[in-house]
């Protein structure tokens, strides 16, 4: 997608930031690419530039130009990929605990986008830029389970929009630190970046978004919990922060909690997505089993 696309602020817009209007009017622009946009000098309102906090006015006209996508920068690389279920539109991936989604700073080889786009060439979806071509969502490096890609860019907004309205289906699994009190219930708290540390996210209500994770008890082990959680948005880091938020940082997770002996990283599992199919318009759910390493420390903890 590129070319310059016109939009009008109508009374229901009026007082609206703009980044927020873009990204709501143009589903294929997240505010971050947006703002990548207006440092570029590529949106004008009333042909000048203005801030990312700018308020609308009614009747402005807002001008977006799209570049054309940068060259390809990710290489194919021959990486095994589980896959739980592929079609002309779309593929399930179940990701292993410790690959990247996607090339980036200090990581521009093994990732899954490279495996993508050895398996698929040419046949993914252009929306998210040269660098993550077909994603759709992510899981964080040391997070297993499964994701969806998508294969052209009308199966990717289709199923962006899911998403977006909280009708995809994301369900985890995670091991906790400390005693449950109350076995399910909901965090509700919305999530920006770190004042100091840009590398982090926070609860917090300067320049965040909502996030909403539920979260039920499966079984508690004294002082730790498998506990099962259901995303009802989707943000960075969001249930390790939410987790750490209500005083149950996920098992290992060394950002948000403290490390654990004999894993990297948190014990979470993206164990369940589900999402009405962008062509059949069937609805589709798949289950990942837990991966070795989230069973061995639950037979840990049955021990203790």
């Amino acid at each position: 997608m590129s070319g310059i696309i016109t939009l009008s602020a109508a009374e229901g817009d009026k007082g609206a930031r703009i980044d927020k209007f873009i990204s709501d009017n143009i589903g294929e622009l997240t505010r971050s690419a947006v703002h990548g946009l207006m440092e570029k000098g590529n949106i004008l309102v009333d042909g000048r530039a203005v801030s990312k906090n700018y308020k609308l006015r009614i009747g402005d006209t807002v001008e977006v130009d799209i570049p054309e996508p940068e060259p390809m920068d990710a290489l194919p690389e021959d990486i095994p990929l589980n896959i739980v279920y592929e079609d002309s539109d779309l593929l399930v991936v179940n990701k292993p605990k410790g690959m990247v989604v996607h090339p980036a700073h200090g990581n521009h080889t093994g990732t899954l986008v490279n495996a993508l786009l050895h398996h698929c060439g040419e046949s993914l979806s252009g929306i998210n830029g040269v660098i993550r071509p077909g994603i759709v969502h992510r899981i964080d490096k040391n997070t297993s389970g499964l994701l969806i890609v998508a294969k052209n860019d009308t199966a990717h907004l289709h199923l962006a929009e899911q998403i977006k309205e909280h009708s995809f289906t994301r369900e985890y699994e995670a091991v906790a630190s400390g005693y449950f009190k109350e076995t399910e219930g909901t965090v509700d708290a919305p999530i920006g970046r770190h004042k100091t540390d840009r590398k982090k996210m926070c609860v917090t209500t300067e320049n965040s978004r909502n996030a909403v994770t539920h979260y039920s008890v499966i079984k508690q082990y004294g002082g730790y919990a498998h506990v099962r959680l259901r995303l009802e948005t989707g943000r960075t880091h969001q249930i390790r922060v939410h987790l750490a938020y209500i005083g149950h940082p996920v098992l290992g997770d060394d950002v948000y909690g403290k490390a654990y002996k004999g894993i990297e990283g948190q014990c979470l599992h993206a164990r369940k997505i589900g999402f009405i199919h962008p062509t059949t318009g069937e609805y589709m759910e798949f289950t990942s089993e837990l991966p070795d390493y989230f069973v061995s420390i639950l037979n840990k903890l049955e021990k203790m």
